[in-house]
């Protein structure tokens, strides 16, 4: 998989909703879905340093590299 996405502990951690998250972070319930979800190719550190202020965690806590390469799709 390469990167997995603990978005969804944090925000149990925190009791906040996905939708309290968008609204503080301003991106869309469509995009944090895709993000919780590990189905996104990027993430803008503003956007992941907004996150981490409001679940008041690190990026470590949300984003972690389970030692397997992941190959992009697109790469033959």
């Amino acid at each position: 998989m390469g990167i997995r996405v603990h978005l969804e502990d944090q925000l149990k951690i925190n009791q906040m909703t996905s939708k309290q998250l968008c609204e503080k972070v301003g991106i869309t319930e469509a995009n944090m879905s895709l993000l919780r979800t590990g189905q996104v190719k990027g993430i803008r550190f503003n956007t992941l340093n907004k996150i981490c202020y409001h679940l008041n965690c690190s990026v470590g806590d949300i984003l972690q590299f389970d030692g397997e390469l992941q190959e992009d799709d697109n790469e033959n």
